[in-house]
């Protein structure tokens, strides 16, 4: 307990009555003179007949939490702002103008509910939760709601179980590849380029600058905080992708590497799925082999390792930093299969071939007795 408390694992909480008789309970810091002292005020607060402060989020909307989150500082240099973004506009469309005390836990239940008839993943909804659920968990810490609201998004469930069940097994052939650029859009060409070449994440390829890559060195220098793991990261460019960036112009008012009319991308809007289509290719999450863009880094490893690279080489290079992870975007395929029957045949015939060879060996003649 002593070296919980040390490691400022446990909170202390002071329990008082709000006006009307409702019970309070409140998280008031991590030692217990911050608890004593918290007591104090409340009880002079008490004695002198004051109101009792009441948290922000019992007049607080959620969209209004929103706001504030995502405009704190250290949340705006995340390489994964824009996903927290896209994953708070949803969940505001729902609870953008509910009070966020107000929220139970069968609010989130039937925003479960209505996102799986609508058809998304199991895994895009649990993101949505977890996004909400992060930054509830930064508010609650900084005294901005309770522990009944922090209680009630820790304790929603999440509708993909098991690890891994999220998986995809997608992967797109160099022929497919090529035929595939040949219908992209001219902005789109050098992103999906970039991922099929790299296997970096969309968020990394879109948000990349000139100033983290060295054409001269043919490298690309992710910094931690452009990564999703929060790990620094350097990337070879492969000669494929390295005559595609040589050909982008640089701008001087925009360090963004892919732009379109001026502007940094955020997405790919419909320039993929219309390529695909035109290329014969399946497209879609929830398509049967449809392809979507995060399966390039699915490609990528695949690809990798088929070539013989080693997968610690493969891992470094991706920044899988697990080998669960980097099990989950390699993809063993029927050729790998035949290959591997193909392997076991040669080896029996060899050791056939080592038997025939023994028995058919002349006798050994033993030398004379002198």
């Amino acid at each position: 307990m002593d070296r919980l408390k040390r490691n400022r694992k446990i909170r202390f909480w002071v329990n008082y009555r709000l006006p009307g008789g409702k019970q309070k309970r409140e998280p008031v810091g991590y030692s217990i003179e911050e608890a004593k002292d918290a007591d104090g005020k409340r009880r002079t607060q008490k004695r002198e007949n004051r109101i009792f402060d009441i948290r922000p989020e019992a007049k607080m909307t959620f969209q209004e939490l929103t706001d504030w989150y995502l405009n704190l500082e250290k949340v705006k240099m995340l390489s994964s702002h824009w996903r927290k973004e896209i994953a708070h506009r949803k969940f505001n469309a729902m609870f953008g103008n509910i009070v966020v005390n107000q929220i139970k836990p069968v609010d989130l239940e039937s925003y479960q509910a209505r996102a799986k008839m609508k058809g998304f993943a199991d895994k895009t909804i649990d993101e949505e939760i977890d996004e909400a659920r992060t930054m509830i968990k930064k508010a609650f810490d900084n005294g901005m709601v309770g522990g009944d609201t922090l209680r009630t998004f820790n304790n929603v469930d999440r509708l993909l179980k098991k690890r891994g069940a999220n998986a995809r097994d997608k992967i797109l052939s160099l022929d497919q590849f090529k035929t595939l650029m040949g219908h992209l859009p001219r902005h789109a060409k050098a992103i999906v380029a970039t991922g099929f070449y790299t296997g970096m994440r969309r968020g990394e390829i879109l948000n990349l600058v000139w100033d983290k890559v060295d054409l001269h060195n043919r490298t690309i220098e992710l910094e931690a905080s452009d990564t999703k793991d929060n790990e620094p990261r350097k990337i070879p460019i492969m000669k494929g992708l390295y005559d595609i960036l040589s050909a982008i112009p640089r701008p001087l008012h925009d360090n963004h590497v892919f732009l379109y009319r001026g502007k940094p991308l955020k997405t790919l809007g419909k320039s993929l799925k219309n390529a695909c289509e035109k290329a014969g290719i399946l497209y879609g999450r929830f398509v049967k082999g449809g392809f979507v863009y995060h399966d390039l880094r699915h490609s990528f490893n695949t690809h990798m390792r088929k070539a013989g690279v080693a997968e610690s080489v493969i891992m470094e290079i991706t920044g899988h930093s697990t080998r669960e992870m980097f099990d989950r975007y390699n993809t063993v395929d029927d050729d790998d299969t035949r290959k591997a029957v193909d392997q076991l045949q040669g080896f029996f015939e060899s050791v056939d071939q080592n038997v025939d060879q023994t028995e058919n060996l002349p006798p050994i003649k033993k030398p004379d007795v002198v």
